[in-house]
């Protein structure tokens, strides 16, 4: 499960143009905003039941 959500999670930031960022930087890098929206992004997938 934990996978899924990491894949989610990269998928997500890429959906944001976040991805070579994160691939660059690390998830640190992202500011608190730019988090945020991946979380609530990913929170709403998962309560849909898409992962």
């Amino acid at each position: 499960m934990e996978m899924m959500h990491d894949i989610m999670k990269l998928q997500i930031a890429e959906e944001l143009g976040l991805l070579d960022k994160v691939n660059n930087e690390g998830w640190k890098s992202l500011t608190a905003k730019e988090s945020g929206r991946i979380g609530g992004i990913l929170a709403r997938r998962k309560k849909k039941g898409n992962g």
